[in-house]
């Protein structure tokens, strides 16, 4: 019987306490409604709304707009168009450059006599035409072991290539390929160009294909002394868009895809690009590369004179307005100036009514011709503007074979009424005095405050002497010769002449064009 109470007692309590528990529930959801509607408690939800999103597979611009918006739209096109026309090139060479540091290595080098080692070099290349003729620098080729140039189109092929012909004094070469039906460029006027114009660098640099970079002409007629070639012809178009190792050889085009000038060089302390970029304007490439397919050689026409750029002194003694022109120092012998009536001291103003600024320029104008062909000079002389007609002629193939300089501001004029020579400065000898066995000219100019100092002057340097591998130029300025500060030529030529006798090495302090302070030794 209590058993039975029990059970029914606990039953009861279990559904009062299930009905209490779930009156609090209706309560608290009752109390928890009555919160939010009244807004004491709110939940930071976003609000959530359905957006249509738009895509379309057409620019809203068009490339053609955008084009003629700004140049700098046609980079794309122009990158399509001319890349393919770019090659990658490898060239194996053989090198006995370096010394042997064992005496195991000295043995090893009687071998290198009949296998020596070789070192593989990369470069780019330009199709100028679809037969495959290939237009690249010299020294990207320069040395190569035969039938190891090895070329790459853009599509990933790989063809052997063979040498048409070089040209040292611009730094050119022809190469060719077996193939029909290749990609071409289109080769442009580079008279037109001018400094600003937009432009795209097209090459191989550090080994990555095809690349492609982006600036402006930053100079034209760059004169840098960087060819090692006795008749070098140099007149650079100067640019900003970046050329790296690789490049040379490569293409600048500008913003209508044509060709205007071949990637050459770098002005660079590091070895890499940093800043500016040269290249040989495609006017003088297309020339060399017409005479090398058609003669295997440069078929180049001389004047028969000396030359140097005008400068401020020489404008005032000539009665020149301006500051321009290129002035005969000499003039050869029964060559093609003296028959046409070229005179010493005659300005050159314009070559077949092309101005010209500067002794480079004269240089480049004049290899666009070939032999027996003529030109016509525009002089001053005399206070009077004059025409003659040159038919140039050849330069004899013994000269060439000992190095002689045509065109020069190489060749070292004779002191005439232009040179500013202070007074006994003739007899004293002491305003130019040339070292042979070092490899460079010296010139001492008087200064403004004392005629009596003079400061010394790198006049000329022999590409390929020590003075020149040593990283000598034209227009340094010596401040100190072994520890010892000089203003006086004499005083020069004694300090040379003593360390040549006694087998020492020469320490030059050099202040540059630029301003730099820089130390050489020369052994």
């Amino acid at each position: 019987m209590s058993s039975f109470w029990l059970t029914n007692f606990m039953k009861t309590r279990d559904k009062y306490l299930t009905g209490i528990l779930l009156i609090l529930i209706g309560v608290m959801l009752g109390m928890i409604l009555m919160f939010f509607r009244d807004g004491a408690i709110s939940l930071d939800l976003a609000e959530v709304r359905v957006t249509d999103i738009n895509r379309s597979d057409e620019p809203f611009w068009s490339s053609e707009d955008l084009e003629k918006i700004d140049d700098r739209f046609l980079f794309r096109s122009v990158a399509k168009s001319v890349t393919p026309t770019v090659v990658y090139i490898e060239t194996l060479i053989a090198t006995r450059d370096r010394q042997p540091e064992t005496e195991e290595e000295e043995d090893n080098r009687f071998w290198e006599r009949f296998i020596p080692p070789r070192v593989r070099t990369v470069g780019s290349g330009v199709l100028i035409s679809s037969d495959g003729y290939i237009l690249t620098n010299n020294h990207v080729i320069e040395g190569a072991v035969r039938d190891e140039i090895t070329v790459t189109l853009e599509d990933k092929r790989t063809l052997d290539a063979r040498v048409v012909g070089r040209d040292p004094s611009t730094d050119l070469a022809v190469i060719k390929v077996d193939e029909n039906n290749l990609p071409t460029v289109v080769i442009g006027n580079s008279d037109h160009l001018e400094v600003g114009e937009w432009v795209l660098a097209v090459g191989n640099p550090f080994r990555l294909r095809s690349t492609v970079t982006a600036g402006i002409v930053s100079a034209l007629s760059r004169d840098v002394q960087i060819i090692n070639d006795a008749r070098r012809i140099e007149s650079f178009i100067q640019t900003d868009a970046a050329i790296n190792r690789g490049n040379s050889g490569g293409a600048l085009v500008n913003t209508s895809g044509e060709l205007i000038g071949i990637n050459t060089a770098i002005a660079t302390q590091s070895g890499s690009y940093q800043g500016y970029g040269f290249a040989v304007p495609s006017n003088l490439a297309l020339k060399v590369s017409r005479d090398l397919i058609e003669f295997g050689e440069v078929k180049r026409g001389i004047l028969g004179v000396t030359i140097q750029s005008v400068d401020d002194r020489i404008a005032r003694r000539a009665g020149l307005e301006d500051i321009t022109g290129v002035m005969i120092m000499n003039v050869n012998s029964d060559g093609a100036a003296e028959r046409a009536g070229i005179q010493r001291n005659d300005i050159v103003l314009r070559v077949n009514g092309e101005s010209v600024a500067e002794s480079n320029q004269l240089q480049e104008k004049v290899a666009m011709f070939r032999p027996n062909e003529m030109v016509t000079l525009t002089i001053w002389r005399d206070n009077e503007i004059l025409e003659r007609s040159v038919t140039l002629e050849e330069l004899p193939q013994q000269e060439l074979a000992q190095n002689s300089f045509v065109l020069e501001n190489e060749a070292e004029p004779e002191l005439d009424e232009w040179d500013e020579i202070p007074e006994g400065g003739r007899e004293r000898g002491i305003e130019q005095q040339r070292f042979e066995s070092l490899g460079f000219t010296l010139r001492a100019l008087s200064t403004p405050e004392d005629p009596e100092l003079f400061n010394i002057y790198i006049h000329r340097v022999v590409p390929g002497s020590e003075a020149w591998n040593r990283g000598l130029r034209e227009g340094f300025e010596i401040v100190e010769l072994n520890s010892e500060t000089v203003n006086d030529l004499q005083v020069v030529e004694q300090i040379i002449t003593d360390s040549i006798k006694r087998n020492r090495s020469l320490t030059l302090k050099i202040l540059t064009e630029e301003g730099a302070i820089g130390y050489f030794q020369i052994n």
